[in-house]
């Protein structure tokens, strides 16, 4: 059984070493690594090329700066493995983790699927004017039902998808937490990554296609946040029209409020999904009253972070209709929404990754996700 590990990369040679040494440390043979080169400007060449004498690694360049989508179905091309995983340059696998999921594959009789768990690491940096960084145990927090190794029903696959247009994700939007099986992406008419998030669209795309998928709560891998991430544009609004041009993101849409980027360009790609899986998605819409909620919810954190006053804040609020306020007060009236909302307007004190990670811990001394491993996951 052969895996191919899709690492696409740009100008990330600050954590592109620890990312690969992850990879290639792993006592696993039947396994290839496709790097591709973005025509990166910062040394990154060089610490691919130090890499050359494993004879799993594969490095492809390009000459001219590509989209991001572009890049990483140039890296899936290359491919040739039974099972595809994508990772960031500033992620890590777990030691174990091919003949991990190996036996779990062997278990299922082979499955279109696999999502997992892990860890979520933010460097030193993310926050502005902080040098602490923080982690995640676990990465994601699964519903109750996922509580042990299973094979999902192919029903429960389909819900997935549907909760996203609630903008409730049940399982991490990002593609490292899964396995997908060449068998399934060859099912899939075009491109397996678009804009304006691949991960995202493939992510989906796959679960509506799958016949078989299984989750573990095993621990296998450190996603990494770092200044270079996407993700932290919900941190830094000055790099968000930067971002969004490389991504190729057009977020206009109607209704559309001012708040987190990351909300506005879920309801992008929703759309998207539902323009190429007409019958899958048939009378599936995207909440609105939910899509409020979240965009309130960010507004108020923004408030609480000082990142915005009290006045700006009602401004935000006057920005709702009559129809808006309407549905916000029927979807808060849910006794998890309403008690989310009281803990974070009661809280006193509020980190910012207080809003987007699951019971982040801060730490001091760890710089990158190798010395997280080493003196505290290991430990």
């Amino acid at each position: 059984m052969k895996f191919s590990v899709l690492l696409p990369t740009r100008n990330g040679a600050k954590y592109l070493k620890t990312c690969i040494q992850s990879i290639l440390n792993q006592s696993y043979d039947d396994m290839e690594l496709i790097v591709f080169d973005n025509a990166n400007t910062d040394g990154s060449g060089l610490i691919i090329e130090s890499f050359s004498n494993d004879n799993r690694m594969k490095h492809y360049k390009s000459q001219t700066v590509v989209s991001v989508t572009e890049n990483w179905n140039n890296a899936l091309n290359k491919s040739s493995g039974d099972y595809v995983l994508m990772i960031g340059d500033d992620d890590y696998l777990l030691p174990g983790f091919f003949k991990k999921l190996e036996l779990i594959i062997e278990r299922n009789n082979e499955p279109d699927g696999i999502t997992f768990n892990g860890y979520s690491f933010v460097y030193p940096g993310v926050i502005k004017d902080s040098k602490t960084s923080f982690y995640s145990d676990p990465h994601f927090q699964y519903e109750e039902y996922l509580d042990r190794e299973k094979l999902l029903p192919n029903y429960f696959l389909k819900s997935i998808v549907k909760s996203m247009f609630s903008f409730r994700p049940r399982v991490p939007l990002n593609a490292l937490p899964h396995l997908w099986s060449r068998k399934v992406i060859n099912r899939l008419e075009g491109d397996l990554f678009r804009a304006p998030y691949p991960d995202h669209f493939a992510l989906n795309s796959l679960l509506l296609e799958a016949k078989s998928w299984v989750f573990s709560p095993e621990k296998l891998y450190i996603v990494g946040v770092t200044p270079k991430s996407y993700g932290t544009l919900v941190f830094d609004s000055q790099e968000q029209e930067k971002a969004k041009n490389y991504l190729g993101i057009d977020d206009d849409f109607p209704g559309k409020l001012p708040g987190n980027p990351l909300i506005n360009n879920m309801h992008v790609w929703l759309e998207l999904l539902k323009e190429n899986y007409p019958d899958s998605l048939e009378n599936i819409k995207i909440s609105r009253s939910n899509y409020v909620k979240h965009q309130v919810y960010f507004w108020i954190s923004q408030y609480k972070l000082k990142v915005i006053s009290f006045g700006s804040l009602l401004k935000l609020f006057m920005r709702l209709s009559f129809v808006d306020m309407i549905k916000l007060i029927s979807v808060l009236w849910d006794k998890k929404s309403l008690q989310s909302m009281r803990m974070l307007i009661t809280k006193r004190k509020l980190s910012a990754v207080d809003t987007f990670y699951y019971g982040p811990k801060p730490l001091k001394g760890i710089n990158d996700a190798k010395e997280l491993y080493d003196k505290v996951i290991y430990k």
